[in-house]
């Protein structure tokens, strides 16, 4: 199973990737959590300790399997091994984190994004493995190709306009990339105005309704928040909903 999590910055999408992860884990299954969120914090809400060294950054690696971008460079590198040599080990999570892009006026990109296409690539079609992607607002870290393996889109949505606006935008997207479930899920819910909101806009393409928690925001603060996923109950909910069929 391949999820891939989306949404508007600020909405909470980290921190449902991170419950989902965990229990996904708790139920047994080996997961792949997958930071492609040029802000990255799924790693520290997973509890991992300081910063993690994006595959972006693994430049002779590239070099090696790439190429340098100065003249020929392979489109499909061999990425398999990258996987597991440079994931950190939770348990059965494995974590990595994909890394930034170039700013403009730079050199050439295309041998590092040949090698994140490869190794997305090798994660959705080449694992077993449920893997869960906490995204940026968008799915442009996944190509046409990528797309078709992941399963499912969850678009987090806050009770705003604005929020509204970029999860329409991400669903469009996401139907254009040939993804088949896409689902929305409204995040920090504080009233029955708010609740209505949402349901007046998502309706069914809601796959659940969390309540804004400020122990959970509290929560979120402390060293050791990770052992346990805080949003345990929604995203048991929602695993019950998404689960691999036995």
């Amino acid at each position: 199973m391949k999820i891939a999590i989306s949404g508007k910055g600020g909405t909470g999408k980290t921190t449902l990737a991170a419950s989902l992860a965990r229990i996904f884990s708790e139920k047994g299954h080996s997961i792949y959590a997958i930071d492609a969120d040029p802000d990255a914090n799924l790693g520290a809400m997973l509890g991992i300790e300081g910063s993690v060294k994006p595959l972006i950054d693994l430049k002779e690696t590239i070099s090696e399997r790439v190429g340098d971008g100065e003249g020929m460079f392979k489109l499909n590198p061999q990425v398999d091994d990258v996987l597991d040599d440079h994931s950190i080990d939770l348990g059965n999570i494995k974590f990595l984190r994909m890394g930034f892009t170039k700013p403009p006026d730079t050199a050439c990109y295309c041998p590092e994004n040949a090698f994140l296409r490869s190794v997305m690539n090798s994660l959705v079609f080449g694992r077993d493995d449920v893997v869960i992607m906490d995204m940026g607002a968008g799915i442009e870290h996944l190509s046409r190709g990528t797309a078709t393996g992941v399963d499912t889109m969850l678009i987090v949505a806050e009770p705003s306009i604005i929020s509204l606006q970029t999860t329409r935008t991400i669903w469009n997207l996401a139907e254009e990339a040939g993804i088949q479930n896409i689902y929305a899920v409204g995040n920090k819910i504080r009233s029955d105005v708010e609740d209505n909101f949402i349901d007046d806009h998502l309706g069914d393409k809601l796959i659940s309704k969390i309540q804004y928690n400020e122990e959970l925001l509290e929560a979120a603060l402390c060293s050791d928040s990770s052992t346990q996923p805080l949003l345990k109950e929604d995203a048991e909910n929602i695993y019950e909903i998404l689960k691999p069929v036995e």
